[in-house]
């Protein structure tokens, strides 16, 4: 055997971290809203929610009191060019000082694009109380799509991430059981997309198997306990999306995430449920061409791994993920969701481009390899 194979090397390369500055987390801690508001000198909060008339906003409102300048409920899946122009309206007729982002990806993300849309004025704080496990509250990206071509686009600037993130499962025991499993299917995703990443790092590679672990073993509890079990269960959860993403922003997602950025607005599915059906077919390609880098994916499922042999346990993750997924009432196919199988060629060449553009798979793919695999998925 050829003894340089195992050379050790000392790492390199950088690290980046972000703007966030403060993780508030367990039962009841919303209540802590008012003085993280005061601590920072913030006066007037618009509170961006899609869960206009449910209680538990309340919980938000009532946390802030007089410092809730205005609650902003036009949110929309998918975050509409037009729902951020209305918030961006707002923003500037409450004359705000921030922004509490309170429920999903959608509402995160519809503060991160009015944030940049309003940089050239004023730069606002971001605080975001999650509600689904989409760990969207963790980057400094932000999605929104052109109503017109029902493309998806983004903002990336470190100013528009949250500040202050708080984690009150308590506040999550009222999201809908499938949302809750999809969203943890989307952080699995997160968790796994990091770990076989060209840039992934030290850093990443532990965070994600932890976050692996964490998911399989609390997600199928978080849905069938009760009580205060069921409350433990969830926030340990939101440890985990916290951890599948902490990296991201260094190392970037690859072919399951590119797949969704189209299928999601193109025919209105739900993010994490584009997860549930493009992870496992994305393992299979991935393993195909960087199995060596499925180890903390391994880890986290406690499946050996030989790493001069790393295919078959690569294989076998993806496997694990189909079956993890399996146990969920969810969609797990293109058909399933809805997606007219005569369509699926519209976004084989975006697909395509976005992958050569943004450099996450170690070789480009041709738009029939793409659609390819969207018939796998299908």
């Amino acid at each position: 055997m050829n003894s340089t194979m195992h050379r050790l090397e000392a790492p390199m390369g950088e690290f980046n971290l972000t703007r966030l500055e403060r993780v508030i987390y367990g039962p009841g801690k919303v209540a802590a809203l008012k003085e993280e508001m005061e601590r920072r000198g913030l006066k007037r909060a618009i509170v961006v929610t899609t869960l206009g008339g449910f209680p538990i906003l309340d919980e938000v409102t009532g946390a802030l009191g007089p410092l809730c300048a205005s609650v902003f409920t036009g949110v929309v899946q998918h975050v509409p060019r037009g729902t951020v122009d209305e918030l961006e309206k707002e923003i500037a007729r409450v004359e705000a000082d921030s922004l509490v982002s309170f429920g999903g990806g959608s509402p995160i993300d519809t503060c991160k694009v009015a944030i940049y849309g309003t940089l050239a004025k004023r730069e606002l704080v971001h605080i975001a109380i999650p509600t689904t496990l989409s760990a969207a509250e963790y980057t400094h990206a932000g999605g929104v799509t052109d109503e017109t071509t029902k493309i998806k686009g983004g903002v990336w600037d470190p100013r528009v991430l949250p500040k202050t993130v708080i984690n009150d499962p308590l506040l999550a025991l009222a999201t809908p059981d499938w949302l809750w499993v999809t969203t943890g299917m989307r952080a699995l995703d997160h968790a796994i997309e990091c770990a076989y990443a060209i840039r992934h790092q030290p850093i990443s590679d532990v965070l994600a198997a932890k976050s692996i672990a964490l998911m399989t073993k609390h997600l199928p509890a978080s849905i069938r306990a009760e009580g205060d079990e069921r409350v433990a269960h969830r926030g340990h959860c939101q440890f985990a999306a916290w951890y599948s993403i902490y990296g991201a922003m260094n190392t970037r997602f690859g072919l399951s995430h590119l797949l969704g950025h189209q299928i999601g607005p193109r025919w209105n599915v739900p993010h994490g449920v584009t997860s549930c059906i493009t992870l496992p077919n994305a393992m299979r390609y991935m393993a195909g061409i960087a199995a060596e880098r499925f180890g903390p994916v391994a880890e986290g499922f406690g499946i050996a791994f030989d790493p001069e042999n790393p295919k078959p346990a690569a294989l076998a993750c993806a496997d694990r993920t189909q079956e993890f997924i399996a146990q969920f009432d969810v969609p797990k196919t293109l058909k399933e969701a809805g997606v007219p199988h005569d369509e699926i060629g519209q976004i084989a060449a975006p697909v395509a481009h976005e992958l050569e553009h943004m450099g996450v798979v170690d070789r480009p793919l041709s738009e029939a390899e793409v659609l390819a695999l969207l018939e796998s998925c299908y």
